[in-house]
């Protein structure tokens, strides 16, 4: 018999949305999804997938605000929800909102397991505030088991010294969408005429702020040979604080071709995916970057740093891209000359990444969810 699950959240995110949808197929886990909040407006312009949604949920009453750098988001009603669902366990995914806390109680007075979804990595600079440090490893010794997209989340829990079951859940995006789509776009020049994009062009994705590494991104592709420049671009897509220094950048490279374009759904985005060389994210700071995830089902090389969440599971150097350390341009644009001179490298790369990112599907990441939760029940009967 299934046994129902509750899963405290952010927000409705299109690339979770597949992956809970998976859930409901799991002969031993019914899923009730709780939301914080339907979207972030303020920091994310992802379109609403609800038609999509094949699993029970419900969005809190929500109040947000943006203060400093921090995002404070508050709810009413989590306990009536609870109590009404009478979940099995709790799987809360962090642990920087009050309703978090909430929900960590409500378990311990219902004597269920509370189980934390982590994402946090040891390089992740978000981290290092006394206050923020400490409440968090209160919060996990409240927490029965931990899981974890992949092996730098799993290492960071490990050094806080956390006591329950650490259990892999591979992040994951709809593969088919972002293969399909872009297989569908390379029968064509669909992105290349509409948007007026290279021939030829690296990829960035993402939020265009100092801490992605977009400013070192510009100045490695700056320092290719000037046929390199002439021949391959660079294509710089998302919107973020330093969009307009980005622009003023760039205007004063010559001759390459750079291209800065707003934010984009994921229908166009698989589109744009599909003619790149290879997708670039030098990043200082990120707990995974799904847009790797993204990339790889569209068949591209990755060249990443080893500060993203996700390089240690998703990228091995100089089989599927290459992994450089944050800050270093000139390993940047080793890489990119690399790539972009030898199309027989381009292609095993390709091919090595649509191989590898089968194995971070949304049925995997599910499953992995399902297994933690059944591992406590087992532990109770």
């Amino acid at each position: 018999m299934k046994r129902r699950l509750a899963i405290l959240t952010e927000i409705i995110a299109p690339y979770r949305i597949p992956v809970l949808n998976a859930l409901v197929q799991n002969p031993d886990v019914d899923p009730f999804v709780i939301f914080l909040s339907e979207t972030d407006p303020s920091l994310r312009r992802w379109r609403v997938y609800k038609d999509e949604i094949r699993f029970d949920y419900t969005v809190l009453p929500s109040w947000r605000r943006r203060v400093g750098k921090y995002n404070v988001l508050l709810n009413h009603g989590l306990s009536s929800v609870l109590d009404r669902v009478r979940p099995d366990a709790i799987v809360c995914g962090g642990y920087s909102y009050l309703s978090s806390w909430s929900a960590s109680v409500w378990a311990r007075r219902a004597r269920i397991p509370f189980l934390l979804w982590c994402e946090s990595t040891l390089k992740d600079q978000r981290s290092g505030h006394g206050v923020i440090e400490f409440l968090k490893r209160r919060f996990v010794q409240r927490c029965d088991a931990f899981v974890v997209p992949g092996k730098s989340a799993g290492e960071y829990l490990r050094a806080l010294g956390v006591r329950g079951e650490i259990i892999t859940a591979p992040n994951a995006v709809d593969i088919d969408f972002f293969s399909g789509a872009a297989q569908l776009s390379q029968c064509g020049s669909d992105p290349i005429e509409r948007f007026g994009l290279p021939g030829r062009y690296f990829l960035y994705v993402g939020r265009l702020v100092t801490e992605k590494g977009i400013f070192e991104l510009l100045d490695a592709y700056a320092k290719l040979d000037r046929s390199l420049k002439s021949a391959v671009g660079l294509v710089f897509v998302g919107d973020g604080a330093q969009k307009h220094e980005l622009m003023r950048r760039i205007a004063v490279i010559s001759h390459a071709k750079v291209r800065c374009m707003d934010f984009l759904q994921r229908e166009d985005l698989a589109s744009v995916y599909g003619h790149a060389e290879a997708l670039v994210l030098p990043t200082h700071s990120d707990p995974w970057g799904l847009v790797v995830n993204e990339a790889m089902a569209c068949g591209l090389p990755i060249i990443t740093t080893n500060a993203a969440g996700c390089a240690r599971d998703l990228v091995e150097d100089s089989v599927n891209g290459f992994v450089v350390r944050p800050g270093d341009v000139a390993g940047l644009s080793s890489a990119m000359s690399r790539l972009a001179c030898d199309a027989r490298i381009r292609q095993e790369m390709s091919s090595s990444s649509r191989e590898r990112i089968q194995g971070y599907s949304p049925a995997a990441c599910a499953s992995g969810i399902a297994e933690a939760a059944k591992s406590l029940w087992t532990a109770q009967a």
